[in-house]
Formats: structure tokens, sequence, C-alpha cells
């Protein structure tokens, strides 16, 4: 499944890149369906934009029920040549409701990945 942004929404300008599906020991901990994958991954890159301004980003999935929200916590920092920002993510709908904290970031090809994902506080 590939989603991307909505142009309607977008000025020209606009900088976006996409997160990549999460490794196999991020999935099952961020998601119980990989259905739910498309629209967390826009979520994602809405909320992780350095210019969203801080903005938490929802989602849903009709087809399996699941929803929830990225919250980006702090400000863009670079790591390793890559920029990133910290998130806490809330899962709820069908699937038992978790609160999850991780990272993404951004390479200089685009493409974000999420790592350090964990359940929030731990």
């Amino acid at each position: 499944m590939n989603a991307g942004p909505m142009a309607s929404f977008m000025a020209e300008d606009d900088v976006t890149g996409s997160i990549s599906t999460p490794g196999a020991g991020a999935a099952p901990l961020l998601l119980t369906n990989p259905d739910d994958w498309a629209p967390v991954r826009a979520a994602l890159a809405q909320a992780l934009d350095p210019q969203g301004g801080g903005a938490v980003a929802t989602w849903e999935n009709p087809g399996t029920g699941a929803r929830g929200s990225i919250l980006p916590v702090g400000a863009v920092y670079e790591a390793d040549g890559q920029m990133c920002r910290a998130f806490v993510a809330e899962i709820d709908g069908k699937a038992p409701a978790r609160r999850l904290q991780g990272r993404g970031c951004r390479g200089v090809d685009g493409q974000w990945t999420v790592s350090d994902l964990k359940p929030f506080g731990s």
C-alpha cells in the first residue's frame, strides 16, 4: 500500500518524505494488523515533519476499526546526519489500547524510519 499526502492540503513547496515499514521488532508493538500501517505511516510523516509545528496527527482504519494519534515531542534534532524527532503514539479502537514512545528519523534519501519504539514510560 502506498499512502501519500493529500495534494489539496499542501503548498507547492512543502517537503515530504515517507516512512518505511517498521522492522520486525517494532511492527507487532506498533500495530496488531499490517493493514493499519498505511494510515499510521501518513500520520507519522505529518506529525514528525518539522514544518508541522508540533501538531498531533490522527489516523483511522475503518476496515480494522483501529485508530490512534501521533504527538511529536520536542524539537527536531540531527543525529548521525539524519533529521529526527521523538513522538508518543496512542493506539486504540478494536485492538487493546496502547501508548508508545519512539523516534522517527528522515535520512538524506527522504525516507523516514521508526526506531527506539517501546511502551510509554519504559
